[in-house]
């Protein structure tokens, strides 16, 4: 991975945009962190969170209420996941470093280790974006060909069919298997060799065991196996199918570029800032409700620019991207709504499946 360079981080384009937005921030004299709007939505998420964890593993209600309120926890845990894990774990939350770390920590909460997310997302991720073998993101082999670099089996003719099943496995598989095999491994697709410290083994398996007595064990004194299982599943496939859509919508679909390394020593044709316009898409960015729920997930663009800065500007941040982006030249790829930008993937699935 050390040896796929970029053919310049500071081009013009970049340089400028940076400029101002800068002085957009100077002008008004407001901080890029988050403010009042991250800490009423901090206190929604987790209150609706921890009142329907409580009310579903003490068995306070029946049946099929029971199974709504799996579904309610489901959304819950993949919108802590878009608005207050993924803003810490980018330290653009809040001023504290602390508060950030906090933030971060949800992660944990819901089962995934915070420390492996921060490798595979905040550094390889960002940083190689749609690069095959490199980006963590697009490496879904054999279950989806997500570029044509990517071998094509027989499976994928159909990968536009099956793909909402296997997104709602995403989470199960996430917690119980990919966390363990990079665990293991200390690889992250082409990334290996990862150093793991004392802190970082002992949080690992502090998160599992403890995401097993909370999700597994406590329930399991209310409920019989089957009825257990039944409800895990609702809640598991929820979070998983809402998890997968949002983030995939952000770099797999039609117009986005996708990059083969280049030979050893050749950069990349593009600089940095180019190469995330051209490999990223926002979505549905004039809707506030899906703004809300996605943590600023829609504005995907303004985020793979200014990942520092909270996502509660990213509305207003995006007249400015887009502006500079016109004035250079780059394209902006976006859908103008949530689902012009699901069928956007899934014409993406079909084609590489059959190419």
């Amino acid at each position: 991975m050390a040896s796929i360079k970029f053919s310049g981080n500071h081009a013009n384009f970049y340089k400028d945009l940076k400029t101002r937005v800068h002085n957009y921030f100077e002008e008004r004299k407001i901080s890029t962190h988050g403010d009042y709007r991250n800490i009423v939505k901090t206190i929604i998420l987790l209150a609706t969170f921890l009142s329907t964890y409580i009310i579903l593993a003490t068995h306070l209600i029946p049946g099929a209420w029971a199974l709504l309120l799996c579904v309610l926890l489901g959304i819950t845990t993949a919108l802590i996941g878009f608005n207050i894990m993924h803003d810490g774990a980018h330290g653009s939350l809040s001023k504290s470093p602390v508060v950030n770390r906090l933030a971060a920590l949800t992660l944990n909460m819901l089962g995934a280790s915070s420390f492996l997310w921060n490798i595979k997302h905040n550094i390889i991720h960002h940083t190689f974006t749609n690069i095959d073998h490199v980006d963590d993101d697009i490496l879904n082999e054999p279950f989806f060909r997500m570029t044509e670099s990517q071998q094509r089996r027989a499976i994928h003719k159909y990968q536009h069919l099956y793909f909402p099943f296997a997104y709602g496995l995403m989470y199960m598989f996430w917690i119980f298997v990919l966390d363990f095999k990079k665990y293991f491994s200390r690889k992250i697709a082409d990334h290996g060799n990862i150093k793991i410290g004392f802190k970082d083994h002992f949080g690992f398996w502090l998160t599992k065991v403890l995401y097993i007595f909370f999700y597994i064990a406590v329930p399991l004194y209310f409920y019989s196996v089957p009825a257990l299982l039944l409800g895990y599943a609702v809640f598991a496939i929820t979070t998983g199918l809402i998890t997968s859509v949002v983030f995939q919508l952000a770099h797999t679909v039609e117009d986005t570029s996708f990059i083969t390394p280049p030979p050893q020593a050749v950069p990349i044709e593009s600089d940095w800032a180019t190469h995330q316009i051209r490999t990223t898409a926002n979505f549905a960015t004039g809707s506030k409700i899906v703004t809300w729920l996605t943590g600023g997930l829609n504005h995907q663009v303004e985020h793979h620019l200014f990942p520092k800065i909270s996502h509660v500007h990213y509305p207003q941040l995006s007249l400015i991207v887009k502006d500079v982006c016109k004035e250079y030249g780059l394209p902006y790829h976006e859908q103008r709504t949530f689902g012009k930008a699901v069928a956007s993937h899934v014409r993406f699935l079909y084609k590489l499946g059959r190419k």
